[in-house]
């Protein structure tokens, strides 16, 4: 079944900007409004090399240390 939708120019470009080749609109849509995301999707999946992760990954871990919560009053 095909529906016919209205959209604006801007909108319609960033819709278009997101297609890929061979891919239809419907693809698209189907593809941008997917809401699960499983965590292992993205397992494995750094593009840059190990040590660069290391780097990062014990960045993030001293400053979650260092974090400390304040005390906020409404």
């Amino acid at each position: 079944m095909t529906k016919v939708i209205s959209l604006s120019d801007d909108a319609y470009e960033a819709l278009k900007n997101a297609k890929e080749a061979g891919e239809s609109f419907s693809e698209v849509v189907r593809r941008i409004v997917k809401k699960e995301k499983n965590i292992f999707d993205f397992f494995g999946r750094w593009p840059g090399p190990k040590e660069e992760l290391d780097k990062m990954s014990s960045e993030i871990k001293k400053d979650r240390k260092a974090f400390k919560l304040r005390e906020v009053s409404f």
